[in-house]
């Protein structure tokens, strides 16, 4: 009995993973209103019921893949103390969140489509536990400026430029791959990872860490 459960709740996880991939390109081709939910069903090769069963609206589904994103961008920041070495918890930040737009330009997409549009959708969750976390990050950045760690900056504006800089790599691919003339390979990131943890910890008054590779 209990090996027939283990499987239902291997295919149930099986089947919500390929729904919500199914729904982020779906989401990021056609928006939140051009999105059907049969549309993401196709996609995923299920039923429509089958979607409704784990998701019982569309709103429900899209909030999913907008937390799911948001998830997507944790990293060692999240768990950094005052102890830490700022330049290398900042440019492992930077690589991880430039590696996301790599592998997940699509999900970065939706979240700046929402955001753009007044993040209505992300009230709840955006409110609560992101400004939370928001809330943690600043206090650690103070805490390195107060311990000498860091020149007087304001973190909240370091996080905006951080954010600009990485997530650019996805939302504005387009632009990026007309102006060069053909799309960014893996290794063309890893050089724009560089420049950018470069420029960043440069504006900080810190140096790359020895140890930081791409």
């Amino acid at each position: 009995m209990m090996k027939v459960k283990s499987v239902d709740a291997g295919v149930g996880a099986m089947n919500r993973r390929k729904i919500l991939q199914a729904a982020e390109k779906c989401f990021a081709q056609f928006g939140f209103k051009g999105t059907a939910v049969q549309k993401i069903a196709d996609e995923a090769g299920l039923p429509k019921t089958n979607v409704l069963y784990y998701f019982k609206t569309k709103q429900e589904l899209y909030v999913a893949v907008l937390e799911e994103t948001l998830s997507l961008w944790n990293s060692r920041f999240d768990k950094a103390t005052v102890e830490d070495d700022p330049a290398e918890v900042l440019a492992n930040y930077i690589a991880e969140k430039m590696e996301v737009s790599r592998t997940h330009p699509m999900a970065s997409k939706i979240f700046a489509m929402e955001i753009i549009n007044g993040a209505q959708n992300l009230s709840g969750y955006f409110d609560e536990e992101h400004a939370l976390w928001m809330k943690g990050r600043l206090a650690v950045i103070d805490a390195w400026v107060n311990a000498g760690k860091l020149p007087p900056i304001e973190g909240e504006y370091l996080l905006y430029t951080i954010w600009a800089s990485t997530q650019h790599y996805a939302d504005f691919s387009a632009q990026i791959t007309r102006l060069r003339g053909k799309k960014m390979t893996k290794a063309d990131f890893e050089d724009a990872t560089r420049q950018v943890v470069k420029l960043v910890l440069g504006g900080c008054g810190l140096s790359v860490p020895e140890s930081f590779e791409v």
